[in-house]
C-alpha cells in the first residue's frame, strides 16, 4: 500500500462510481436469475412510524431496487402499532417465498424492543446482516450476509487499490452496525489487517491513529478525526453523516463526516468524501445481499 503524500491533497475515493459499477453487476445478476430460473429477487422493507430520515432511506432503497430490477415491497405501520403485530408481520414475510430479504428500518419508535424485532427475522432473509446467527457466522468466517456498511467499506478499500495485509487499521467507534463488524472484517483471513478498536473509553485516540495506515472513523460526531491525528500517507474512511448549520446553503445546513476533511486531506494519501463516499455503498450492498439470498433460494 502506498502511503506517500507528495505534499498534495489526498486522492478522493469515489463511492458513487464504485456503487454505479457494482449496481450494474447486480442488475446483470438479477436478469440472469430471472432468465434461468424465473425468480426475481424481492426485498420487503418495514417502516414503523414516520421519522423523516427513515422515510428518506426507505425511498432510496425502493429506488435502488427498481434500478437493478428487483421487486420491493414497503410495509408501513403506525408508530403506535403493537409490537406483536410487527412480529406477526415479520413471521408472515419469513414464510413468503416471493420475499428473499427482510429489512426493518431502524431506529424503531420508543417502546419497541429492537433486539427482539431483529431476532425475529429469518437468518436466511436477514439481508442487513444484523441477526445473531449472521453476526456469529461473520465472526467465525462462515458464509453469511455481511452487514452492508462494513461490507461496503471493505469494497471501497479494495476499489482504491489499498492492500491492508499486515497494515495497522484503527477503527473509531464500537457500534454493532459499523464499528465492531468492520473491525472483524478488516482482521479476517484474506484481509489480514492488524486492527485497533477505539471508542469513548479510549483515553487518547490520537495515540493510536498516528500509528495507523488506515483509519475508519464511525463515531457519529463531526471533527472526531483531524489532520494532526494522522501519520502522513494514511488512508481515511469516513462513515459519519452529520448535519451542521450553514447559512449559505438553501437548506440551512450541509452534510459533513466525522473527519475534518480539509485538514485530513492535507495529510492523508486517500480519503472518502461525505457525501459520496461510504454512503452510496450501503444501499448497494443491501441489493448485493438480496440478490445473494435469491440465488440461495434456488439451491
Amino acid at each position: 500500500m502506498s502511503v506517500t503524500n507528495n505534499n498534495s491533497s489526498a486522492r478522493v475515493i469515489d463511492g458513487k462510481e464504485l456503487a454505479r459499477r457494482t449496481r450494474l453487476e447486480i442488475a446483470a445478476g438479477v436478469a440472469a436469475l430471472k432468465a434461468e430460473h424465473g425468480i426475481v429477487p424481492g426485498l420487503a422493507v418495514i417502516l414503523v412510524g414516520d421519522n423523516p430520515a427513515s422515510v428518506s432511506y426507505v425511498t432510496a432503497k425502493e429506488k435502488a431496487c427498481a434500478e437493478v430490477g428487483m421487486l420491493s415491497r414497503e410495509i408501513r405501520m403506525p408508530a403506535d402499532v403493537p409490537e406483536r403485530a410487527l412480529l406477526d408481520e415479520i413471521a408472515r414475510l419469513n414464510e413468503d417465498s416471493a420475499v428473499h430479504g427482510i429489512l426493518v428500518q431502524l431506529p424503531l419508535p420508543k417502546g419497541f424492543d429492537e433486539k427482539r424485532v431483529i431476532d425475529a427475522i429469518s437468518p436466511e432473509k436477514d439481508v442487513d446482516g444484523f441477526t445473531p446467527v449472521n453476526v456469529g457466522r461473520m465472526i467465525i468466517g462462515e458464509q453469511c450476509f455481511l452487514p452492508c456498511t462494513p461490507h461496503g467499506i471493505v469494497k471501497l478499500i479494495e476499489f482504491a487499490g489499498i492492500d491492508v495485509r499486515g497494515r495497522h487499521a484503527v477503527v473509531i467507534g464500537r457500534s454493532n452496525i459499523v464499528g465492531k463488524p468492520v473491525a472483524a472484517l478488516l482482521a479476517r483471513k484474506g484481509t489480514d489487517a492488524t486492527v485497533t478498536l477505539c471508542h469513548t473509553g479510549t483515553p487518547d485516540v490520537a495515540r493510536f491513529t498516528r500509528e495507523a495506515d488506515v483509519v475508519v472513523v464511525a463515531a457519529g460526531r463531526p471533527g472526531t478525526l483531524t489532520g494532526d491525528m494522522l501519520k502522513p500517507g494514511a488512508v481515511v474512511i469516513d462513515v459519519g453523516v452529520n448535519r451542521v448549520p450553514d447559512a449559505t446553503s438553501p437548506r440551512g445546513y450541509r452534510l459533513v463526516g466525522d473527519a475534518d476533511f480539509a485538514s485530513c486531506a492535507d495529510v492523508a494519501s486517500a480519503i472518502t468524501p461525505v457525501p459520496g463516499g461510504v454512503g452510496p455503498m450501503t444501499i448497494t450492498m443491501l441489493m448485493w445481499n438480496t440478490l445473494s439470498a435469491a440465488r440461495r433460494s434456488v439451491v
